[in-house]
Formats: structure tokens, sequence, C-alpha cells
């Protein structure tokens, strides 16, 4: 069971009769609305996932969905964050480099140019989209454990302006999945195509890690 817990930020007031609705990043799955009860909560009859949460259509919450989701407001025209909820900044501009060899990805219909390896060349066409596309190209089957992993480089990045060191992710996982899911072996076995630090960087939009070309 997954509950999304919908208050005002500044007095804690229950939000009542507001649609909530749950979208699975591991197969797209969108629930259908449901409506805030007196307490302010929406319950969904679903397992423990990795998605985001929409209240009243707007993306509110993306991340970990088990338990109790608590999302508070300002209101609800308030603007809500980008699709990963960061307050820091993405890289921006061209990474182009010299001799660099490109190729298209198709993402939804549209042309995208990465380099060889499959790094954006301009990360402000990073999305979701491109991720599943990406992962698509590559052979990879997506899990929750991979967006969890591609969240954590994206907001390590905005919050730091460095990209996330393998020991950091190993230091943050083993907390987050325990020691036998977030140790280094098994974050290699999620990306086999050259690790997190690699493969994981390629699908969260970020740059190519200093000694790679």
């Amino acid at each position: 069971m997954i509950t999304v817990s919908l208050r005002m930020k500044i007095d804690q007031t229950p939000l009542k009769r507001i649609p909530v609705t749950l979208c699975l990043d591991a197969d797209g799955y969108c629930t259908p609305p449901v409506a805030t009860d007196r307490e302010g909560r929406a319950r969904f009859d679903l397992s423990e996932a990795s998605g985001k949460v929409l209240v009243d259509g707007v993306e509110r919450y993306q991340g970990r969905l088990e338990g109790e989701v608590q999302v508070e407001l300002w209101s609800l025209t308030e603007a809500p964050n980008d699709s990963l909820g960061l307050d820091g900044h993405m890289p921006l501009g061209s990474n182009a480099y010299p001799s660099m060899q490109t190729r298209t990805l198709v993402v939804e219909g549209r042309p995208v140019v990465t380099d060889g390896e499959g790094y954006l060349v301009n990360p402000a066409e990073w999305s979701e989209a491109f991720v599943r596309a990406l992962a698509a190209a590559e052979g990879l089957t997506l899990t929750d454990a991979h967006w969890e992993l591609i969240r954590y480089l994206r907001e390590h990045f905005a919050r730091t302006g460095i990209q996330s060191t393998v020991r950091d992710m190993v230091r943050h996982f083993s907390q987050v999945w325990g020691q036998g899911a977030g140790n280094s072996a098994s974050l290699h076995r999620l990306f086999p195509r050259g690790g997190p630090q690699k493969q994981g960087n390629r699908l969260a939009g970020l740059l190519r890690t200093k000694g790679e070309h």
C-alpha cells in the first residue's frame, strides 16, 4: 500500500478532495486519479516502487514510493519543480570536444545528438524519454533501482556541481539498499556497460568523467 499525504506547508492543513495520480518509472504506468480523504490522504493498492506523484495533474514529487509519501505545498498554484525536483544547476551548453564522433538517438520521434558512446552533446535535451531510448539502445532493461541511481546522480550534481564518484554511490546506496545491493559489484551489475559512473552518467545526461576521452 502506498499512501500520499497532501498538506499545506504553512500550517499542515490537510488538502481534501484533491486528485492524486502515481506514475511508475519501471513501466510508465499511471494510476487513475484518487481523491484525498478528510485527512488529506490518497491510498493506492500498489507495492513500493520508484515514480512520480502528480497532484491535480502537476508533478509534485519524484522518488521512492513506499509507505506514506509526504507532499507539502505552499499553494495548489505554486510553480512545480523540474522533473526531478532539483534546486541546483545541471550542465549547460555543449559537451562537444575535439575530434568527437556523434550519433543520433531518436527520442519520441525527435533526433537527439550524442557522442559516439551515448553522452548527450546538449545536456538540456535530457528527459525521461531520453533515458528510456538510450537504455533500449544499450540493451538495458530499466528497473526501479536504475531510476533511483539516475536520480541520485542528477541530484548530486545539482547539489554539489560535481559528479558522484563510485565511492559516493556505494556509501549512499549501501545505506539505502543494504550492503549486498549497494556495494560496488552490485552497482556495476546494474550498469554493465561501463558501470554506474559511465553508463549511469550517460543515462543521467551528465558529462564524461575525467580521463574518459
